[in-house]
């Protein structure tokens, strides 16, 4: 097992916990702010708002449903494709600027995992809007998962135009 723990490895565990860190704290503070505030409306301006709600589905609250065990399918599904890329992650063959998606995504996954573990919903806050268009409310993790799933489309699209031209 020492044998895996190398410089690499401790960096890449240290950003996967940098992110959940941050995470946590942003949603700890929102959540304090309202309990305080006994308001959801916590700021208010021409294009951010920050409005906590709890999500009990998954990216952007889809797939919410009132049965429970639907909920519990979901979080089991959430924790395999966790340990998944953990796997993805620390295995030596993943190339570097892979792993840098992967790791957004896992620490975003992370944050969101405990957060449907701890509140049985995941809190999200960030509400961007223009005028009375408003896009779905998303937190600190929502934005990691979304660079990293990003990112990743961004190197398969590049590795298929280097094939296409040959290169």
């Amino acid at each position: 097992m020492l044998k895996y723990i190398n410089k690499s490895f401790i960096i890449n565990f240290l950003i996967i916990l940098s992110i959940f860190g941050l995470d946590r704290f942003s949603k700890a503070y929102v959540i304090s702010i309202n309990e305080k505030s006994l308001s959801s409306d916590l700021f208010v301006s021409k294009y951010l708002n920050i409005n906590l709600i709890y999500n009990e589905g998954i990216a952007f609250g889809l797939l919410s449903f009132e049965e429970n065990y639907i909920y519990q399918i979901l979080t089991t599904i959430i924790f395999i494709i966790i340990i998944i890329l953990l796997f993805m992650i620390f295995r030596a063959e993943t190339k570097k600027y892979e792993k840098i998606g992967l790791i957004l995504i896992a620490g975003g996954a992370l944050g969101n995992f405990y957060d449907r573990i701890i509140y049985n919903a995941v809190p999200d806050f960030i509400d961007l809007h223009i005028g009375n268009f408003h896009w779905f409310i998303f937190n600190i993790a929502d934005i990691f998962i979304t660079i990293g799933v990003l990112w990743l489309i961004f190197l398969e699209i590049i590795s298929k135009k280097k094939v296409n031209n040959g290169i």
